[in-house]
């Protein structure tokens, strides 16, 4: 079906990479210029909007330093983008192509934030909302720019009992870390690849270890139709 309508899967994976880009960047630059920093909207109980910042991997961590983390980024990116287009020219299954699509977009996505709010954005606080600025006079040089964070699920929000060790009497919340669109991306990514493309780690392997052709099996003959 989707030959028949030029849908090819390197042409499916660019349109799903574009569309997750564009509407990441749409919920960060709408976050930054609408709350100040640490600002949050009640949505429902468990959902809230925040504003936050960070300057290091995804959900808020934060373990390597900024440049080189930024680097790493940029060549983690552009590594999967050409595995990416070496299982499309190979005839990587649909389903592998748009996964690895998936993480791509996220990561790319991030990456985005760290090269460039920090040259068109002035800095956020608690007190004024972020603003465009000309390039280069922002808050950052090329990329050290902060990811942007909103999305924050406290699904639940208890107290630990006192009688245990360390934490007892303090609060306690489920999935506490702030996360943005890109994350979710990347993270439904890598668990549908673990779920459901353990064959095609398979086929890599063997492909790359052994320098032969392509298993039959999955040279086109096991592709998925839609």
């Amino acid at each position: 079906m989707k030959n028949k309508i030029g849908l090819t899967d390197g042409r499916v994976a660019v349109m799903l990479i574009t569309a997750i880009l564009i509407i990441d960047q749409i919920i960060k630059i709408a976050v930054k210029t609408h709350l100040c920093l640490g600002e949050s909207i009640h949505v429902t109980n468990w959902f809230y909007i925040v504003f936050v910042e960070n300057a290091g991997m995804a959900y808020g961590l934060q373990l390597l330093n900024k440049i080189f983390l930024s680097l790493f980024r940029i060549v983690a990116v552009v590594l999967l983008g050409w595995y990416l287009h070496w299982e499309i020219k190979h005839h990587g299954r649909t389903r592998y192509v748009l996964i690895l699509s998936l993480i791509i977009a996220g990561a790319a996505g991030n990456i985005i934030d760290c090269m460039f709010y920090g040259l068109i954005f002035s800095a956020a606080s608690p007190f004024s909302v972020s603003t465009f600025v000309s390039l280069g006079q922002g808050y950052a040089p090329f990329l050290m720019g902060k990811v942007v964070d909103m999305f924050y699920f406290p699904l639940i929000v208890t107290t630990w009992p006192e009688w245990v060790p360390m934490v007892g009497g303090n609060e306690f919340v489920f999935f506490s870390p702030v996360f943005n669109f890109a994350d979710a991306s990347i993270s439904v990514g890598v668990i549908l690849l673990i779920i459901f493309c353990r064959k095609d780690f398979e086929r890599i392997t063997i492909a790359f270890s052994r320098k032969k052709q392509l298993p039959g099996d999955f040279n086109g003959e096991d592709k998925d139709e839609g």
